[in-house]
């Protein structure tokens, strides 16, 4: 035998491996079967007859002027983008809020206390932003929001990110700040009385995540879970992933261009990266056991490249007799509710969290 077709049977041999390996790490429960429609009494739509409103529209301008910007950056420019746009958010706005640095037993983070907010009522909150940016400053419109209508004190956690930190590092934190909470006010020890998690988009995915964790290590339970765009199918299987590429004015232009990549290649990717098979539910909830979690409310709008993540969600969820509930907005942006006061739809959504907190301490 020559010494080509050697090398040739080899890269043959490598490719058959490397391909049978791609398909391992995506395999996982086929959700096509949770597509079908949310039951109507658990799935609400809003939003006005004449859509979006002007104050959302003008956000979207911005943002869209925004993402142009990101054409042609390398990875490392990008990142940097990311990190000082978020960061941006609340610059110039005036909060009716006090905010308070702490250390949670070594893991950083903040308190936000509206006027009126009772310490033994609390919320733990985890930032969005891709897992490589975000932190409890760049969502203050979010949490000084929460803590009014929860009328709670919400701890928004710095966990650490990515690529300087690896995925489990931030996991770690989340977790470390969740057995905290529960003894720890923003003022003194104490156990809390009520205990609510929120999270948006990569935040909203480690919320989900936190709460079946602390079901699974038998800690006390969350009342109720809020996750606004989460991110639950690290596999990107869900056909809004790229059917709303062109819609989805904020994630769209950051990751169109890897929907470009086969997805067993991407799997691959996600794995090297992450040291996670993309279906593993410590990073995709939706492949997990979703029974016998707290009430949950995803909220979500139809035009998102992850309007299947939450729409599979709260179909499996209930399925597995958990009470999970679908908010649907049409035409907004991706986690818009970070624009509140300004944009009406942010506001409505908040308020639609308020009642999600009173629906289930009235029992």
């Amino acid at each position: 035998m020559s010494i080509f077709l050697t090398i040739l049977l080899a890269l043959i041999a490598l490719g058959l491996v490397l391909w049978l390996f791609a398909r391992w790490l995506v395999r996982g429960e086929d959700l096509a079967v949770f597509d079908r429609p949310v039951d109507a009494a658990a799935c609400e739509t809003f939003g006005g007859p004449q859509g979006p409103s002007a104050e959302h529209r003008q956000a979207e301008a911005e943002v869209r002027s925004a993402g142009g910007k990101v054409r042609g950056m390398s990875r490392r420019q990008m990142l940097q983008f990311m990190r000082d746009y978020m960061e941006q958010v609340p610059v110039g706005r005036t909060f009716d809020c006090e905010f308070l640095p702490v250390d949670a037993g070594g893991v950083a983070g903040e308190w936000a206390l509206a006027p009126g907010a009772d310490p033994a009522r609390r919320v733990l909150y985890l930032h969005g932003g891709a897992f490589i940016a975000g932190s409890p400053n760049s969502h203050r419109t979010i949490t000084s929001r929460f803590s009014a209508v929860a009328r709670a004190a919400v701890f928004a956690v710095d966990y650490r990110l990515m690529p300087e930190r690896r995925r489990r590092d931030g996991i770690a934190d989340c977790q470390a700040a969740y057995r905290w909470i529960l003894e720890n006010g923003p003022a003194a020890p104490g156990r809390t009385q009520r205990l609510y998690l929120g999270g948006d988009s990569a935040g909203g995915n480690l919320a989900l995540v936190l709460s079946a964790w602390a079901r699974d290590e038998g800690l006390r339970m969350p009342d109720g879970v809020v996750a606004l765009s989460p991110l639950t199918d690290s596999s990107y299987s869900g056909p809004s992933i790229r059917g709303n590429v062109l819609t989805d004015t904020l994630l769209g232009p950051l990751f169109s261009a890897l929907l470009k990549v086969p997805r067993p290649v991407l799997a691959g990717l996600f794995f090297l990266e992450n040291r996670f098979r993309p279906v593993d539910p410590r990073v995709s909830p939706l492949f997990g056991d979703l029974a016998r979690l707290p009430p949950t409310l995803v909220q979500v709008s139809d035009c998102e490249m992850l309007f299947d993540d939450a729409w599979r969600y709260v179909n499996k969820a209930r399925a597995a007799g958990s009470p999970a509930r679908l908010q649907i907005w049409p035409g907004l942006l991706h986690v818009w509710q970070i624009l509140t006061p300004e944009v009406p739809e942010a506001v409505e959504a908040f308020d639609r969290i308020g009642d999600f907190v009173r629906s289930i301490e009235a029992g």
